[in-house]
Parts: C-alpha cells; sequence; structure tokens
C-alpha cells in the first residue's frame, strides 16, 4: 500500500509527541508517588506506563492518516511495549531506561549483520523515500552502525551515572538531537551518491 501524505506537521506531532508528552508528565510526576492496586509507584513509573498507551495511539493515528508504519516505528513500538510492562511489573525504572540501549544496539546489530552479508537493510528500510547509488547506501549503512552503536553505549553510560532528571532530558532531547545532525551530516556527505526521483529528468 502506497504512503498517503499528510501534513508534515501532523506527522511530525504524531511521531514526536508521545516523547515530548512523556517528558511533560515525568517533569510534573517526579517528586509524587501514586498507590496503584495497593502497590506503590513513583512518577517515573507511572509516566512510563502513560508513555505505553499514548505511544499506541499516536501511532495507530500515523496509520490510519498515510495507510502505513516504517519497520523501525513497528520494532520500537514492540520493544517500548516489553519494557514499559516490565517496568510496571516489577516496579523497577531500570527496565525503561535500558529500552534505549535496546532499541539502538538492535538497531547497529541489524545493520552489522546486513554489512556482514554484504547488504544495506537501510536501503531497504529507505530507499523509497531517499533514492541512492548502492555504494553511498553501504557507507551511510556503516556509518549509521557506529552512530547506533555509540548511542547506545552513552546510553548505558548516562542512565548508570546520572539522575534520573538527567537522563529523561538527555533521552528526549539529546539523543535525537544528536541522532538528527549526526544523519543530516551524513546524508550530505554523501550527496553525490544521490539518484534523481523516479518522475525527475537526470541531467
Amino acid at each position: 500500500m502506497d504512503e498517503k501524505k499528510i501534513n508534515p506537521v501532523l506527522k511530525q506531532l504524531l511521531e514526536l509527541g508521545p516523547t515530548i508528552a512523556f517528558f511533560i508528565a515525568y517533569m510534573k510526576m517526579r517528586d509524587q508517588s501514586y498507590a496503584i492496586g495497593g502497590t506503590e509507584y513513583d512518577g517515573f513509573i507511572v509516566a512510563a506506563a502513560a508513555f505505553v498507551p499514548v505511544l499506541l495511539v499516536a501511532m495507530g493515528i500515523l496509520w490510519r492518516l498515510t495507510g502505513k508504519l516504517s519497520r523501525i516505528q513497528v520494532i520500537t513500538a514492540i520493544l517500548v511495549i516489553v519494557f514499559g510492562g516490565l517496568t510496571v511489573w516489577f516496579n523497577d525504572e531500570t527496565f525503561f531506561k535500558m529500552k534505549t540501549t535496546i532499541v539502538y544496539g538492535l538497531f547497529a546489530g541489524m545493520l552489522g549483520i546486513g554489512l556482514l552479508q554484504g547488504k544495506s537493510y537501510l536501503a531497504w528500510v529507505l530507499g523509497d523515500a531517499m533514492p541512492m547509488a548502492e555504494e553511498g547506501w553501504m557507507k551511510l549503512t556503516r556509518r549509521l552502525t557506529f552512530g547506533f552503536a555509540a548511542l547506545a553505549v552513552a546510553n548505558e553510560v548516562v542512565w548508570r551515572t546520572m539522575s534520573t532528571d538527567a537522563w529523561v532530558k538527555i533521552e528526549t532531547f539529546g539523543f535525537p538531537i544528536a541522532l538528527f545532525l549526526f544523519i543530516s551530516a551524513q546524508v550530505f556527505s554523501l550527496q553525490k551518491y544521490m539518484e534523481p526521483e523516479a518522475d525527475e529528468p537526470a541531467e
């Protein structure tokens, strides 16, 4: 099914909204505790639990409007459900913090496996949206493999050595901004490998 076009601002809101909502909820509830079903949960656990349905609703709306979800979005949602559930079940924020390491580590591992096979799984995921020569995809895949691995290591360092407040802020803003800037720099440096769109005449 072809992806339907929607307002880019709405698309960004649906993609980034749940994370921002988690940040706001945490900042408002971080100093409080809540008794639910006979168990006391701190504000972080409650915010993490609320993040799961908010993310699923946002993804459901995005799928309804566009008719498509990326594989990355689906994998991320599954991991959020699993680790969000473990966080609540064991009443332990460690699981939710580790989720970020698992997500970045999984992406690095998947791309790395493709590289060992001489393939770019990144091209398989993004090839339709960003036409590029095979050599360019291989270079971008290698760089992103190391980039995701670095973020996985960075998350482990942050949550193990810094406060929960610091982790939430870095998770919400620091890592996404760093990844965006890194990818943007790589795409810019690989412009010579870009191919014209199918409906655009080649020069």
